[in-house]
């Protein structure tokens, strides 16, 4: 029962990940459920619901299409989606697993090709389900958008850095203003973020990128991928942490400390708290290689809670310190969408 929340909100999942890499660029996007996922992605996991358009839709499965399992009744609604939506040209199509899908095995390869066939746009279908955490679905997002897309080199423009992992699930942002202004004032003459204030083309030409910054572990497969395709360099790292929890972060002096967010957010700012001994700890994707001795993932509540005791102050999205009420030490939040839904 490690993964029995008590005391925390369930974490956005990988639908909602995926749904985040691909909300701004420019596809018809079908989440394959009943209408019950779209609402809590949509209400919950992409602010920018409520301040920016996109074509994402509910597949609105009825009992017995998700039984029967009638692919045909999806395609036909993808089709007309696709031809309502004509004016906006949209550039491709994509399929979102959900429990739905999972449960009854549906072929989502032969929905992928069905929905070529049906709208003559290229389709992506991501075999998300609904029980992997938000930077599963994320990573799965970005490596079928540069394996479908980014098929062709092209001149490198010098000064043009690539982002990847940078969605509100990660940053608590809606737009990506705030990271290419920190990664310019670091000397980077262009920034683009990959699915951020940023659109298909940029995915198409990744090959013009002179170097890759992953942000978050999501984003690090994509990176590998590039780097062996066309030999970008990739280094990971977040320049952009919440200004308040640095500051609060920097008066701790000889503290034992533990940091929890996603793996390369937390080494930021431990990389920024030099007078202390700071481990840290994620729920999410963790790479040994980007990891310290005291690291570690956390599979559970309980694995937390016997762990807290060892370190003189947690820092961590406030929500996650519910499920530690006997805890002494000092809290410093360091807010985490995917954990609370709370904007910067």
């Amino acid at each position: 029962m490690k993964k029995l929340l008590k005391y925390i909100s369930p974490l956005a999942p990988d639908d909602s990940g995926a749904c985040a890499v691909l909300y701004e660029l420019g596809g018809v996007v079908v989440i394959c459920d009943a209408g019950g996922c779209t609402g809590n992605i949509c209400g919950f996991d992409e602010p920018r619901w409520h301040e920016k358009k996109s074509a994402l839709f509910s597949a609105g499965l009825r009992d017995m299409d998700a039984i029967l399992g009638r692919d045909k009744r999806l395609i036909e609604k993808l089709g007309a989606a696709c031809r309502q939506l004509s004016a906006l040209h949209p550039r491709f199509t994509v399929v979102i697993g959900t429990p739905v899908p999972a449960v009854i095995a549906t072929d989502l390869h032969a929905v992928r090709r069905m929905a070529e066939k049906e709208t003559g746009l290229p389709c992506l279908a991501l075999d998300t389900d609904g029980t992997a955490y938000y930077d599963t679905g994320a990573e799965k997002a970005y490596l079928a958008l540069f394996e479908t897309f980014a098929k062709e080199a092209c001149p490198v423009r010098k000064g043009r850095l690539g982002v990847l992992g940078a969605t509100p699930l990660d940053l608590g942002l809606t737009r990506a203003d705030r990271l290419t202004a920190a990664l310019r004032a670091e000397g980077w003459d262009e920034v683009i973020c990959m699915g951020l204030d940023s659109g298909i083309d940029e995915i198409t030409a990744a090959a013009s990128c002179e170097h890759l910054l992953a942000i978050s572990p999501a984003g690090l497969k994509a990176a590998e991928y590039l780097s062996a395709k066309f030999g970008t360099p990739f280094t990971a790292g977040c320049p952009l942490l919440p200004a308040e929890t640095v500051q609060a972060a920097a008066a701790l002096n000889g503290k034992r400390v533990l940091i929890i967010h996603q793996q390369f957010a937390a080494n930021a700012l431990r990389e920024k708290l030099a007078g202390c001994t700071c481990d840290c700890a994620t729920w999410f994707q963790f790479h040994r290689k980007y990891a310290q001795e005291g690291d570690f993932r956390i599979t559970g509540e309980d694995i937390l809670r016997e762990k807290a005791a060892q370190y003189d102050v947690i820092i961590a999205d406030r929500d996650l310190m519910r499920m530690l009420p006997d805890y002494k030490g000092g809290r410093i939040d360091f807010p985490h969408y995917a954990v609370s839904a709370r904007l910067l």
